[in-house]
């Protein structure tokens, strides 16, 4: 039978010559060598090395060994040092989901650092849209959730990131833009333009309207910030985004933005299992996310 060590045997008796040399290379007795040789010779019934030649030659069976192991001994090593950085969490994959829909440009800049760092960890990207983002990290379906709602689950954990204001979006020929602070009755009969999540997830809905029992006339969705903007922009409604987020479409005139009452404010988090934070590579994205500064 060929085992691994066969392999190695006869790569340490190329590069040796000799008995004696492969002895010393592998860390073992030269009768322990003779005894593996002689092993796998019996077991294939052919000779494969030429041991009166020095240093010593190998048959043609010897050689075909050779070429396999030549093969498969450089795939074994490079399996084995996978699995170890796998066990040390140096490699895996990191699954990443965000409740703040308009997240990405900030994450970017720390998702290409961490390419950078980590290139043995294949990062990945769910939605967000889902209507249980926590349950999704509880039963391992993402690692890592970008949240301004953090849950106090068992076996969770949330690393706090940035504080931000939550603004009214409208069009500067908006009626309501004469306003300098828009009240919840001022949205009685409006059309809300939102991310396709549930109200109790939307900042405008859990922490201005309805504390105020006030809904808006109509809702309507889209996935894109980018389409949310323009719908804004052309009076299809209004909308709600986090300050970073509406101040570069305000400075090129696109949109206007107002507070929500005396100011809807936010805590971002990010929550992570705490059964991952073991993992060297969880350890090293969430170091790159203590850097995090609010966008401006």
């Amino acid at each position: 039978m060929l085992d691994l060590r066969h392999l190695q045997m006869l790569i340490a008796l190329r590069s040796q010559g000799s008995l004696a040399g492969a002895s010393e290379e592998l860390h073992v007795t030269a009768s322990a060598i003779s005894h593996q040789l002689k092993e796998i010779e019996h077991y294939y019934g052919l000779s494969l090395v030429n041991r009166r030649s020095r240093p010593l030659t190998f048959t043609p069976a010897g050689k075909e060994l050779l070429k396999l192991a030549d093969t498969i001994l450089p795939q074994v090593a490079r399996t084995i040092t996978n699995i170890r950085r796998l066990a040390h969490g140096q490699a895996g994959q990191l699954r990443l989901a965000s409740e703040c829909h308009s997240c990405f440009d900030w994450l970017m800049p720390i998702l290409n650092r961490y390419r950078k760092e980590w290139r043995d960890v294949e990062l990945d990207f769910s939605t967000g849209f889902e209507p249980e983002p926590h349950q999704m990290l509880i039963d391992n379906d993402i690692d890592v959730l970008i949240t301004t709602s953090p849950l106090p689950i068992d076996g969770l954990d949330y690393l706090p990131l940035f504080r931000y204001e939550s603004r009214l979006v409208l069009a500067p020929t908006h009626t309501l833009a004469d306003k300098t602070q828009i009240e919840p009755n001022d949205l009685s009969e409006q059309t809300l333009i939102t991310y396709p999540v549930e109200q109790k997830r939307l900042d405008i809905m859990a922490k201005f309207l309805i504390p105020a029992k006030v809904l808006p006339k109509k809702i309507r969705t889209t996935e894109l910030t980018a389409m949310l903007i323009q719908l804004v922009a052309s009076e299809r409604g209004v909308a709600s985004l986090p300050d970073w987020v509406v101040a570069d479409y305000e400075s090129k005139g696109w949109v206007l933005s107002r507070p929500l009452g005396d100011g809807v404010f936010c805590q971002l988090y990010a929550g992570v299992r705490q059964d991952s934070l073991e993992l060297s590579f969880m350890q090293g994205f969430l170091e790159l996310l203590k850097t995090v500064e609010k966008p401006n």
